[in-house]
């Protein structure tokens, strides 16, 4: 018996990388997962229809249940469809797990308008999408008196929480998948929902060349760069031991997990009346000087 035993789960971008090894451990956790993927490579480009496939083949050699899909997440009514996928084939929908994404890198004073706009679809979108259509069937059954236990997963990264140097679409649309995370868990607790986001760093195709020199696997012994160390985290928010947590963004690497410290009011200075602009600088030097330094942008 594992943690997920019984959950029905769907995990987009789950063809390769994070996304695959979350699929597995929710198998073998006892879950049934859709395992959904568009087969593109690490740019968005191509299509390889049978990467969703295989991953289902792998969690049926594990004995497990599983089934494909390949619903472009960004998209309105194909989000839907995607939805609608675990609850026809396994009869209801408890965890959506928001994975799917691909990277453009670029300065962002050379950065393309297309290329912005596919970034933000794929991130931002492709988490609105699906999480809309499975809040609104979450929150039908409550309605309708079903006891519900609904999780809700999104990726963010360490590029939303701090920023990083050439990825500035990615930062923006990993950041607006946290803010997403805080409004969800707002809103939907009253349905049974709980939304939480990790920012997770491992190998995968979209950070073995970028960070190629910190993501060499080791020889031998523990690889703290290897995807499938993610997956624990992941699942267990993804379980029902986990609905006391939510509105949280975890930082996962290796063997460590933490959880974030997001944006607070900081210290204010009121002087009761309208500011004269000259007077602005030195104010704001005062508050800087007794805040809290900023973490540094990755890349920086």
């Amino acid at each position: 018996m594992g943690i997920c035993e019984g959950r029905v789960v769907i995990v987009t971008g789950s063809g390769n990388g994070l996304g695959r090894e979350h699929a597995l451990e929710f198998a073998r956790q006892g879950a049934k997962v859709v395992v959904n993927d568009l087969g593109v490579d690490r740019t968005g480009h191509g299509r390889e229809s049978e990467v969703a496939q295989s991953v289902v083949a792998e969690i049926q050699t594990l004995g497990g249940e599983a089934v494909a899909n390949a619903s472009d997440v960004a998209d309105f009514e194909s989000a839907k469809a995607l939805i609608q996928t675990a609850i026809d084939t396994f009869g209801r929908l408890d965890t959506l797990v928001c994975n799917a994404g691909f990277v453009r890198d670029r300065m962002f004073a050379n950065a393309d308008e297309d290329e912005w706009d596919a970034i933000v679809r794929v991130h931002l979108k492709g988490h609105y999408a699906p999480a809309r259509h499975a809040a609104a069937y979450w929150r039908d059954q409550a309605k309708a008196g079903t006891p519900i236990a609904a999780r809700l997963v999104n990726t963010s990264s360490g590029a939303g929480l701090m920023g990083s140097v050439g990825q500035a679409a990615y930062s923006a649309a990993k950041a607006g998948i946290t803010a997403l995370t805080l409004v969800q868990s707002a809103e939907l607790s009253r349905y049974g929902v709980t939304a939480n986001a990790i920012a997770p760093s491992a190998r995968t195709r979209m950070t073995e060349s970028v960070f190629a020199d910190r993501m060499t696997a080791p020889e031998s012994g523990f690889d703290p760069n290897h995807p499938e160390n993610i997956a624990p985290l992941v699942t267990w928010l993804g379980s029902d031991d986990s609905g006391d947590v939510t509105g949280r963004v975890f930082e996962v690497e290796g063997g460590m997990i933490s959880v974030a410290d997001g944006w607070q009011h900081g210290t204010v200075h009121d002087i009761n009346a309208r500011w004269e602009p000259a007077a602005i600088g030195s104010a704001v030097r005062i508050l800087i000087a007794n805040g809290p330094a900023p973490a540094p942008v990755y890349g920086a």
